[in-house]
């Protein structure tokens, strides 16, 4: 396994994360009682593989249901100083976060992690309930002061202007964030974390970052010798500014074709190719689009805050966008129907309704005229029945 220096931290980092979120037997934690031996057995086996694989980094949170409890199970069965655990607490008050993070403690079984990170601070509310006296920020840094945590970090999915700002508070060790091939929205806040010497943990790669695990025919063609999942990789691992990518195995086999990295990165001519793969779909998003692939997909339309009924637009047409170029129903239809129903971890509406000559006038003003007919097309290609976000669906 290939390793990289996770920042000030220190920490030998794989470029490769076991993610804690899809292996377990229920989002509830009222379900742990039912945990079947099957369940935990993939579970086992999953930390097993990665373990086995070098990936020694298993990342997982008190919101993942039985992750924790199941993790619980087997960690304190292997050899702790091999492994750098992590787990994440939602912002609270002091209180509320030490109980939290207590109960974390008591289902993994340990009593100390390495890494700890304030989960979700996702807008500027969750922000400001952080940093507040009496917040996750001060029980955090009491949690580490006691030797229970070793580093604190944050994960994030808010907007790139505040991940910046929350870097730049200095507050954290490393941060969890969005940054892939697909949205490389966020590139000035991984430079501004490399900038305070931070780790840098990309979230959810594989999924968010394009539904790569079940791709088009198209987008796999325009990736080969790739599979979309091993050129995203690698795509973002050629950056020496990210350290880690999470893998979310549901089972162990979903270890297997990201591991195909480990060997490639060690190929000089690997970096040319994905070079090139990066090229080939660029030319076909502009060819596609009748424009490149924005370096931000934020700058050029308003923020749902700022649209008449908090239409997405911004992540609207990014669908719509990488559809047009790469056939990507499946990833639209995941995102899209999210939208009204995610909460600060996806925020906005979806293009069921909108005013047709508002939305015409921000188009006209942005350099998009044709908006009104984007949205119609994004909602009749990706419209469905509404989902939730996993940590919903108990």
């Amino acid at each position: 396994m290939i390793t990289r220096r996770f920042g000030r931290t220190g920490l030998e980092m794989p470029v490769l994360s076991c993610g804690g979120m899809r292996y377990q037997h229920s989002w509830n934690d009222k379900d742990a009682g039912g945990i079947t031996p099957e369940g935990q057995a993939n579970l086992e086996e999953c930390i097993r593989k990665a373990l086995a694989s070098g990936i020694n980094h298993i990342e997982t949170a008190r919101g993942y249901g039985t992750s924790e409890v199941q993790l619980g199970k087997i960690l304190p069965l292997l050899p702790r100083g091999e492994m750098i655990i992590q787990t994440k607490v939602a912002p609270s008050s002091t209180t509320d976060f030490r109980a939290t993070f207590d109960q974390s403690m008591l289902n993994l079984q340990l009593r100390h992690v390495d890494l700890l990170s304030i989960h979700g601070i996702n807008n500027r509310e969750c922000w400001e309930e952080t940093i507040r006296p009496g917040g996750a920020l001060e029980a955090a840094r009491q949690i580490i002061h006691e030797g229970r945590a070793t580093f604190l970090g944050f994960s994030t999915h808010a907007t790139c202007d505040l991940i910046e700002e929350i870097i730049a508070s200095d507050a954290f060790d490393y941060v969890n964030l969005h940054w892939y091939f697909m949205n490389r929205t966020n590139w000035s806040a991984v430079k501004a974390a490399t900038k305070h010497d931070m780790g840098v943990f990309i979230i959810s790669p594989t999924e968010k970052g394009g539904c790569l695990h079940q791709p088009s025919e198209k987008f796999s063609g325009l990736c080969s010798p790739y599979s979309p999942m091993v050129f995203n990789d690698l795509y973002c691992l050629m950056h020496p500014e990210v350290h880690t990518l999470s893998i979310g195995a549901a089972r162990p086999s979903d270890f297997d074709e990201h591991l195909k990295i480990v060997s490639l990165m060690e190929h000089k001519d690997t970096w040319d190719r994905v070079h090139e793969v990066a090229g080939r779909l660029e030319e076909e998003f502009q060819r596609a689009n009748g424009f490149p692939i924005p370096a931000r997909w934020d700058t050029d339309l308003p923020a749902y805050g700022e649209v008449p009924g908090g239409i997405n637009l911004q992540e609207i047409v990014r669908l719509w966008a990488l559809d047009q170029a790469f056939d990507m129903q499946s990833y639209g239809k995941l995102r899209y129907n999210l939208l009204g129903n995610g909460g600060h971890w996806f925020p906005g509406i979806n293009a069921a309704k909108f005013d047709e000559a508002a939305i015409g006038e921000i188009g006209r003003k942005a350099g998009y005229p044709s908006l009104v007919n984007i949205l119609h097309e994004a909602h009749d290609r990706f419209g469905d029945a509404p989902r939730k976000r996993l940590q919903q669906n108990n």
